[in-house]
């Protein structure tokens, strides 16, 4: 069976990475998986059985028991840890403040990149576009397109506000520095590595973005077949 194509798109948090991935897996007709839900069912998972996040042990300890489900559908935004639906509980603010310590936890962290590969290789689709913060340096590295989706932090400040329907952008910009500044201590997002294209939205609408992307897209795929990948 021909490996699904892998289109790994990072970026730090109001670049517009998810809907934009969303919606450029949609056109191509390609699954999509947002990695920051599956972290996020982890945090939820370890809350739910009464540990912190601040103790690595115990997000070592979870994850022997974590069996997530996730919906590589880009129109079905469904995650399941086990039996349990936790696509709306991941969400909450309370889950929102843990992931950070699961995600500092780097022997999970390559767990669950392998997990990432795993769901894309058995996924049986054409291709899948992978979001998240490492994808194009850790998760794929040899991927056929990698992508690094950002925007300005102001910009990114008021997007994300827009999105949680909050007046306070000052305050939602605070939150993003804060979340950059601890998961920049285990994975550089902000900086394109070698060979990774930058699409840089600040000045882009969404359907702009999306344009910007699929070029991208379409122009490694059929350059890809000039230069071995």
């Amino acid at each position: 069976m021909t490996e699904p194509f892998f289109v790994g798109i990072d970026g730090p948090a109001g670049a517009g990475k998810s809907s934009v991935s969303k919606e450029s897996a949609r056109r191509l007709g390609y699954g999509y998986l947002d990695t920051g839900s599956v972290y996020r069912a982890l945090a939820w998972h370890v809350r739910d059985a009464g540990a912190s996040t601040d103790d690595p042990d115990a997000v070592l300890a979870a994850f022997d028991s974590f069996r997530p489900g996730v919906s590589l559908d880009p129109d079905v935004r469904t995650v399941r840890v086990g039996e349990t639906d936790v696509t709306d509980a991941i969400r909450t603010p309370e889950t929102s403040a843990a992931v950070s310590g699961v995600a500092r936890v780097l022997p999970v962290r390559e767990r669950v990149n392998a997990l990432f590969r795993s769901l894309v290789a058995a996924s049986g689709l054409p291709g899948v576009v992978v979001e998240g913060r490492d994808i194009t340096t850790v998760v794929a590295p040899d991927a056929p397109v990698r992508i690094l989706l950002t925007a300005h932090p102001d910009v990114r400040a008021a997007r994300r506000s827009a999105e949680l329907g909050d007046a306070d952008t000052a305050g939602v910009a605070a939150a993003l520095r804060k979340r950059d500044a601890s998961d920049s201590k285990v994975v550089d997002f902000l900086h394109a590595a070698p060979g990774v294209a930058v699409v840089d939205t600040t000045d882009l609408d969404f359907d702009q973005s999306v344009a910007a992307v699929l070029s991208v897209i379409d122009e490694k795929t059929h350059r890809g077949g000039q230069d071995g990948h």
